[in-house]
């Protein structure tokens, strides 16, 4: 018996070893907390993809009515997970989702190529008002070469380019393409870009992969006779392919910049642009069939280390665990060979709505989770997350969107800025006033006047502290709203959270088009019983006036806890309006608000 008793006191203190190694063994390959808040920029989009009617319309032939409640929907489930940018595909396939003169109206729109919609509406300036409503920015998504999904002409609408110009086009695997070595293609697909540019207020110009088209067994591209024609420099064909598509990069972001400075031009290839493997050392170590360079002769770090475009966004559909294209692997490498240009990743939420034989690590709703984490641990490297496509954020695949909302999008983001293109800041807003009556606080404000480059206030951003309580900016919890009011008009924001009794400082800075934020103006409630009215404004101010020039802002003491650079003082780089409030804080050194906030 003590045998026995000493072999199950052996048999217990092992299993108490186990479990605690098993313990141990789950807590360091659980998914990381996020313990910290998430940053205060970052892009946050999905793509909406018309070809095919992926994501909206819903189906073709709809009338504007109910084309118009779709896209809400989409735009209203994006705004509730906390995107603030959507890619819209407004060209599949040599069509429009917009009124052209230079090619037909889309089959997925209206059901006909070239059939208009009813009552001859446009839908883009819808498409576009509705996300800028909601704080999103709208990225005008073109394929360039496609021309149709199959090769039957006489289906094509009689003012689609082929029509008048048969030569310009090659057949590829039951579908039609422009040939990207004629000069007068890239001159068309380039009028068709800027036409949308000049003629609709879209953010940005945004391609997806489809560049010389992927290659097929045993299918030839018969390019040929543009070859002989058009290659002065007697590159080899694959030298050759890749400097039309360069060409047409090159003039394509030149032309944007001159067009309307502030829009941008960014570009979603596959995810792999050369394989370390194929004796490329600058590539990435996977084993991809399809990569960009060589099989597309799309060589997009070039152009990333050229300037040429923005923003680029790989499609690194693969989970963590895939072994010849590992998400990790990936995101390393395009973090480190981005050149100073945005970097957004692509992720291909859209596998969890599919039985991922190929990948199975999708079926776990941690992944999704555990890639935006990844991105956000190369800090000032990956600037955002773009989900294919509207759909996976519409049905919640696995409660991901859910965890989206509830954690790691809880809290407002701002668009990340773009210094080469843009760095000035727009001036302070103008009449900041605050009134509090009963449980509620209501603030409103006006745009100042333009900066140096013309640039006056495109949105606001609303902080919100105890009145006493250091402020920071970086704290995206502590953004209260972004207001986009109608140009023209003041702003106004309503804060219903305010705690009776509770004093508070609402901080307002100006933010322009490419998400430069300015100097913040400052106003303090404190919460005292009675209505509190600030300085400076008559009752009912807050009425929106359309036209009216604002009033000069009223100066008032320098605030001892908000200072800027080069010892000016707040009340005369930036009006401070404030009510009355008894503070005993000594003045503070430069705190973070200025450093961030005190100009360039």
């Amino acid at each position: 018996m003590p045998r026995f008793l000493a072999a199950g006191r052996f048999l217990f203190f092992l299993l108490i070893s186990a479990c605690a190694w098993f313990s141990t063994l789950a807590q360091n390959t659980a998914e990381p907390a996020e313990t910290l808040p998430p940053p205060k920029r970052e892009l946050r989009a999905m793509w909406i993809a018309t070809v095919e009617n992926i994501d909206w319309p819903n189906q073709r032939g709809e009338t504007p009515e109910q084309y118009r409640r779709d896209y809400r929907r989409l735009l209203d489930a994006g705004q509730k997970a906390g995107l603030n940018a959507v890619f819209v595909q407004i060209r599949p396939a040599s069509d429009a989702f917009y009124k052209s003169n230079l090619e037909p109206w889309s089959k997925w729109l209206t059901g006909t190529q070239g059939k208009a919609p009813a009552g001859d509406d446009d839908p883009l300036p819808f498409l576009i008002n509705e996300a800028h409503r909601r704080g999103i920015e709208f990225h005008a998504w073109f394929n360039p070469y496609r021309a149709s999904m199959d090769s039957v002409t006489r289906r094509l609408a009689p003012n689609h380019p082929f029509r008048q110009h048969p030569e310009w086009f090659l057949r590829f695997t039951g579908k039609l393409l422009y040939n990207p070595g004629l000069p007068e293609v890239r001159a068309h697909i380039t009028r068709v870009i800027l036409d949308v540019v000049r003629r609709y207020d879209i953010d940005a110009v945004h391609f997806d992969d489809y560049f010389y088209p992927y290659p097929e067994p045993g299918q030839v591209l018969h390019d040929e006779a543009a070859f002989r024609a058009y290659n002065p420099d007697s590159l080899k064909l694959a030298d050759w392919r890749r400097q039309n598509v360069n060409i047409l990069i090159r003039d394509l972001h030149d032309s944007i910049q001159v067009a309307k400075r502030w829009v941008k031009f960014g570009i979603s290839p596959f995810g792999v642009w050369m394989n370390k493997s194929k004796d490329f050392p600058q590539g990435s170590d996977t084993r991809a069939g399809q990569p960009s360079y060589s099989n597309l002769y799309a060589d997009t770090r070039g152009w990333l280390e050229k300037g040429w475009i923005d923003y680029i966004v790989p499609q690194l559909y693969w989970s963590s665990n895939f072994r010849l294209c590992p998400y990790p692997v990936l995101v390393k490498w395009w973090a480190e060979n981005k050149f100073d240009r945005h970097l957004y990743i692509g992720h291909g939420t859209y596998r969890m709505l599919e039985s991922t034989r190929s990948d199975t690590t999708w079926r776990n709703p941690r992944e999704l989770p555990r890639q935006i984490r990844l991105n956000r641990s190369y800090e000032g490297e990956v600037a955002g997350s773009v989900f294919f496509s509207a759909k996976s954020v519409l049905r919640n695949p696995l409660h991901t969107t859910d965890t989206l909302t509830q954690d790691l999008f809880r809290y407002p983001a701002l668009v990340p800025a773009m210094p080469w293109k843009d760095d000035l800041p727009p001036l302070p807003v103008a009449n900041l006033v605050l009134r509090r009556t009963g449980p509620t606080v209501t603030l409103s404000w006006q745009s100042g006047p333009p900066a140096a480059d013309g640039d006056a206030a495109t949105y606001y951003v609303l902080y919100r502290f105890g009145a006493n309580e250091r402020s920071t900016p970086n704290d995206p919890s502590r953004i209260l709203a972004l207001p986009r009011p109608a140009p023209g008009y003041p702003a106004t924001y309503v804060d219903t959270t305010a705690v009776p009794g509770q004093a508070y400082a609402y901080y307002v800075t100006a933010v322009d088009r490419l998400h430069n934020e300015g100097r913040p103006m400052r106003v303090v409630t404190t919460g005292q019983a009675g209505p509190e009215l600030a300085q400076g404004q008559a009752p009912g101010g807050t009425k929106p006036v359309a036209s009216a020039p604002a009033p000069a802002p009223t100066a008032t003491q320098p605030d001892p806890r908000f200072s800027l650079p080069n010892g000016e003082s707040p009340d005369k780089a930036a009006p401070l309006i404030k009510v009355k409030v008894k503070e005993k804080e000594k003045p503070k050194k430069r705190g973070f608000f200025g450093r961030l906030f005190g100009g360039k």
